[in-house]
């Protein structure tokens, strides 16, 4: 008896706790669950047409610069100029030992007195051959051996008389001379030294044109060569700006740079340009018309690149397509209109139809091309 009292009161209590525990549940409010919003920082897009600015380093060089060399050889015995020198037309810049091509000369002038006494005797043979001839005492042939020694004669003194101005003129390139007048900006041969004909001894730059030289980037040929504007600073002045026109560029890349040499003319440079000088020069070339937007805006969706567009508090994918850089921005050719506003922080965070909450946008629209 007492076993089964123990027992219903067991069973009561139990179920006095399940009656509880079904109350409070039923008394408790239901947990909604709570929506996903990504923060996240937007861009209002405004149109506008792009300018690709570049910038490269380069040196101040003449256009016209001369490497001067004997027409024969020999050895040096005097330098007049330094490098540096400021030199005129005509002016004696090196000197070689003319003693042997003096000797040459000499020889030559012997051989033209020689070439002018056989001259002159077969002219004398000749006119006497012909004084007998016409009285009958020699034969026509004996005339024409005589005819034929004078013409040769002559010949020789020609030949000799040729040869003597050959060596005149060898004599006279022992002295180089400045073909123009200009600076000196570089020697390569020194006093005691044998060159040979044709050696560059002396650099000359020719007074009046200056460019600057740089290297091109292969990527960016086209885009110089239609280049609207071009602007050079020196270092030394840096807050004045030259105008420059783009005068060349090399047809092939450098071997070793696999850049592209251009030369940038410089018109209207002052006295105070001066060749060495380093440079600085700006280029501005045209991008097709469009839209500009940050890098950090794009996604890449599957191959294609696409920008998030915010439209009622949430993004939508669009493909777009690009037209080219712009710094550290992308010009849009199509895809996206002024006044839409896209995601330029966390895109990858983002899904299809999300709702997003915006932390912040740029108080001007830096989207548009300046």
């Amino acid at each position: 008896m007492l076993s089964l009292v123990r027992h219903f009161s067991a069973t009561a209590v139990a179920i006095s706790l399940v009656a509880a525990l079904t109350g409070l549940a039923g008394c408790s409010k239901k947990v909604e669950q709570s929506e996903d919003i990504r923060p996240v920082r937007t861009l209002t897009l405004a149109p506008g047409s792009a300018e690709a600015m570049m910038e490269l380093s380069g040196e101040v060089v003449p256009r016209y610069e001369s490497r001067l060399g004997f027409r024969v050889g020999g050895k040096i015995i005097a330098r007049k100029v330094e490098v540096g020198s400021v030199v005129k037309r005509g002016q004696v810049l090196m000197q070689l030992d003319a003693a042997d091509l003096q000797l040459s000369q000499a020889q030559a002038k012997a051989a033209v007195s020689g070439a002018d006494s056989q001259l002159a005797l077969a002219k004398a043979d000749l006119e006497r051959y012909r004084e007998l001839r016409a009285k009958n005492f020699v034969s026509q042939a004996v005339l024409d051996a005589k005819e034929a020694s004078f013409k040769a004669a002559q010949s020789a003194h020609d030949q000799a008389s040729a040869g003597l101005k050959v060596q005149a003129n060898q004599s006279s390139y022992t002295t180089l001379v400045a073909d123009a007048e200009g600076v000196v900006t570089a020697i390569d041969a020194e006093v005691g030294q044998v060159v040979s004909p044709g050696s560059p001894v002396v650099r000359l730059a020719r007074s009046g044109a200056i460019e600057v030289k740089v290297s091109i980037p292969e990527d960016r040929v086209e885009a110089i060569r239609q280049a609207k504007s071009v602007t050079v600073r020196t270092w030394a002045q840096r807050d004045n700006a030259i105008p420059g026109v783009v005068r060349e560029i090399a047809p092939a890349a450098d071997a070793a740079t696999r850049t592209f040499s251009a030369r940038v003319a410089l018109p209207k440079a002052g006295a105070d340009i001066r060749m060495g000088m380093t440079a600085t020069v700006s280029f501005s070339a045209p991008l097709p018309p469009g839209i500009r937007v940050p890098l950090t805006a794009l996604f890449n969706d599957q191959g294609k690149t696409s920008v998030w567009v915010v439209e009622k508090n949430k993004v939508r994918l669009v493909p777009v397509q690009v037209a080219g850089p712009q710094g550290n921005e992308i010009v849009v050719a199509s895809g996206l209109d002024a006044g839409q506003e896209v995601v330029i922080a966390g895109v990858n965070l983002l899904r299809e139809g999300q709702k997003v909450s915006i932390l912040g946008r740029p108080a001007a629209a830096a989207g548009a091309a300046q």
